[in-house]
């Protein structure tokens, strides 16, 4: 009874079993340079010498170690409205960059706080606010800013000092 006849494997030639031997001799001898390798390296220190090759050692460009930087510390978002606000002219147009520019981005909110010189430009800035969350977002991912907040102008300074009326808010009373 021959071994096809017997439900097992069928007689192998001798090319098939030098291939078959040559094959587990080539994963021997990898696995041995492999261990080798690691004991050379664990008595010469760990491998803490440089060499011809790459490795985790090398200098990198300024680039990459900037952006390997932004991932581990999860600074995208906030990176990427940093640059938003320095592109901030060419995003919103000249004339509205010249009377409104962004103050701060809360990262929890996802809110763009954006302060006017003027009511007259806050309440223009208030009506163009979806369209620049379009744009924004389309810029930056979906998500990155859900509300953009609008700020009219800021009163002067309040001096405390001499000549100030008891009672009195200051320029509060004005802009109050």
């Amino acid at each position: 009874m021959t071994a096809q006849e017997s439900g097992g494997k069928p007689d192998q030639s001798g090319v098939d079993l030098a291939r078959v031997a040559l094959r587990a001799a080539r994963e021997q001898a990898r696995a041995r340079g492999d261990a080798a390798r690691q004991k050379k390296q664990a008595r010469r220190g760990g491998g803490l010498r440089s060499g011809a090759r790459a490795d985790g050692r090398d200098p990198m460009a300024l680039g990459a170690a900037i952006n390997r930087l932004l991932t581990e510390r999860g600074w995208e978002a906030p990176a990427a409205v940093g640059g938003v606000m320095g592109r901030w002219p060419q995003i919103v147009g000249e004339d509205v960059a010249k009377h409104c520019e962004p103050e701060r981005y809360d990262e929890d909110e996802r809110v763009l706080v954006v302060r006017c010189d003027s009511t007259a430009w806050a309440t223009n800035l208030r009506l163009l606010a979806p369209t620049l969350v379009a744009r924004l977002n389309e810029d930056l991912g979906h998500g990155a800013v859900r509300q953009i907040k609008v700020q009219g102008p800021s009163g002067p300074v309040r001096r405390y000092g001499p000549l100030r009326a008891p009672g009195s808010k200051g320029p509060g009373d004005t802009y109050g």
